[in-house]
Formats: structure tokens, sequence, C-alpha cells
């Protein structure tokens, strides 16, 4: 589940899931196709390449990070633990990864993040979305970007988007990191019901839209301490149609979970939560962890939902230290 996405610059509501993209998505799309950038973060340079893969009947937007020459790649990069995939969570944009985390995680890999369809720049259509589409508009990343195998990091909704992708490819999945999520169905522990609703709810405001938002990511206390959400998030820019985050909604509570398929898994998965995660409780990081057979769990202190904007640069450090391990 994560956060509804949300931005002061531009916000698309639809009330029709079968309303076509948008003219200005599609020449956004065309732009992005042939836009290669290189920023400078912290001293480190990031390059980062944007563009389409397809999907079935659709094309997935996504985005390359890694520390890259002139759009060259260095030596050895084609080998399957150079590659990082991260999914992201329900109502999620890929450019809502923290910064700080994907620089951490990209210095010495390639790390690719995406939309999921019907998010961003990512098109949709009038198939039924599921867990397992999802799995294949991820699958079908890798295919357009010839990675043969890949370690996998999937928050929240894309937790359940990778366990899914590791049950049904394998061999195309190296090291599973599952951040804030569960393995789904009856066995898991989902939110009290006043904080789904909160989580489904797209009324009201912008304002109050964020204000929700904020306080299904972060603890209270947290929020206290940290009151300017810009210091946190990044800037999103993307479009967001509210129609495609309500049949994401769906697709959540739909999904039969994983639970009794994890134990054929056998590649090593870290499973990481906050103690505060009021979306998806802690107590499903025990349950993943008894269910999978090469899973260790860490717990982050005072961690809400939102774990990876509290503590991002300590989250780039765990998951750095997992994969080097052999």
């Amino acid at each position: 589940m994560a956060l509804v996405a949300l931005t002061e610059r531009r916000q698309v509501m639809d009330a029709s899931p079968s309303r076509k993209t948008p003219l200005f998505i599609a020449i956004a799309v065309v732009l992005i196709l042939t836009w290669l950038a290189a920023k400078e973060v912290s001293g480190v340079s990031e390059v980062y390449k944007t563009g389409l893969v397809t999907a079935g009947d659709i094309q997935i937007a996504y985005r390359e990070f890694g520390p890259l020459e002139a759009g060259k790649e260095a030596p050895g990069r084609a080998e399957a633990h150079e590659h990082l995939l991260l999914i992201m969570g329900y109502g999620g944009l890929m450019e809502m990864w923290p910064p700080a985390l994907i620089q951490g995680l990209a210095r010495d890999r390639r790390v690719i993040v995406f939309d999921n369809r019907g998010m961003g720049f990512s098109g949709s259509s009038d198939a039924p979305y599921s867990i397992e589409l999802f799995a294949e508009d991820a699958l079908a990343v890798l295919d357009g970007l010839g990675i043969e195998a890949a370690h996998v990091l999937g928050w929240s909704m894309g937790a359940f988007i990778a366990q899914e992708l590791v049950l049904g490819h394998p061999r195309r999945v190296d090291k599973l990191i599952l951040l804030t999520g569960s393995c789904g169905g009856e066995a898991a522990i989902w939110p009290d019901e006043a904080t789904w609703n909160s989580l489904a709810d797209l009324s009201g405001t912008l304002e109050e839209r964020i204000q929700r938002m904020l306080n299904n990511l972060f603890p209270q206390g947290w929020l206290r301490q940290n009151p300017d959400p810009s210091a946190y998030l990044p800037p999103i820019t993307a479009p967001i149609i509210d129609a495609h985050i309500q049949r994401q909604a769906q697709t959540l509570r739909s999904w039969p979970g994983a639970c009794d398929r994890l134990s054929t898994i056998s590649k090593p998965v870290l499973v990481i939560t906050g103690t505060e995660d009021r979306v998806i409780p802690p107590e499903n990081a025990h349950i993943l962890t008894q269910a999978l057979p090469h899973a260790r769990a860490v717990e982050i202190q005072g961690g809400g939902h939102g774990v990876m904007y509290q503590e991002p640069e300590r989250l780039a450090g765990l998951i750095d230290g997992f994969l080097a391990v052999e």
C-alpha cells in the first residue's frame, strides 16, 4: 500500500477508468524517450536515462540510475548482481523514491525505477488490474532493458508485486528486499478500518489529501518534529489520475496473498519494517520471515510506513550490506 501520489504542481482528476491518456502526457512521454540527464548529488555523479518499454498492451515508463560515464556502461555492468529493480507502492510514482536512498544504492550498481501501470507516465488499458499483472509489467521492464536477472526491492504494494515476480519467474530475481510489506490475503495483518478508509479516500482539497497521506506515512511524534514535507518528500511533476488509484485500491483487497507459496522461494530475502507502521503493521515482518526459508528481518525503531523517507541513508546502508554478501 504506500502513499497516494499528490502534487501542488499538477493534479489530474478523472472519474472514468477507461479514459485515454491525456495529450500532455503523450507529449511528455515523447520528450522523455530522448532525455539523457546527469546530476551532481552530494559530489557524486549520478547519470540517469528515462524511456519506455512495452508491457503487453501498454508502455511502462522507467528511469535508470548508476555510475555511468558518457552514457556508456562500465565494465561488468551486465552482470546480474549489478542490477537493482525498485517497485513502487500503492498510488506511488517512480519520482517518489527518496533521492538519498537512490544515491546510496546506485553508487556501485545500476538502479531501475518505473511507474506502475496507470501511474505517472506509464500507460493503462481496460485490462483488469491485478498484482500478478503488475508483476508481469515489472518483468517487462527487465526484458526491455535486456536484464536477465536483478535484485528486486518492493515497497508496500510493491512488496506484493515483488513476491509475485519471484514466484512466477524465480530465475529472474537474485535477492529480494521486502520493505514495509506483507504476504497479503487472510494470513496478513491488515490496517484497521479507519486507516484503510483514509488510504482509499481521494476526496477533499489537495491540502486535506496531503495531510491524510502524511498521517498514514509517518508517526505523529515524528511529524511534530518534522513538520515540513518538502524537507523529506521529493517534488512530484508526473500526472496523477484518481481513477487508476481507485483501481489499484481494489486490486490490493482482491489479491489472495502469497503466504502459502513463500516456502518455495529459495532466494535470500531481507524484510524491513518500521515499528510504528500503521498501514502494514510490523507483525507482518514476522509472518514473512516465518514463511520464507531464507529471510531475516530488520526493525527500524520509530519507523512508520514511510520509513524510507525518515531513514533513507540508513536504509541504503542496510540494503547495500545485504546485497554485498555472497
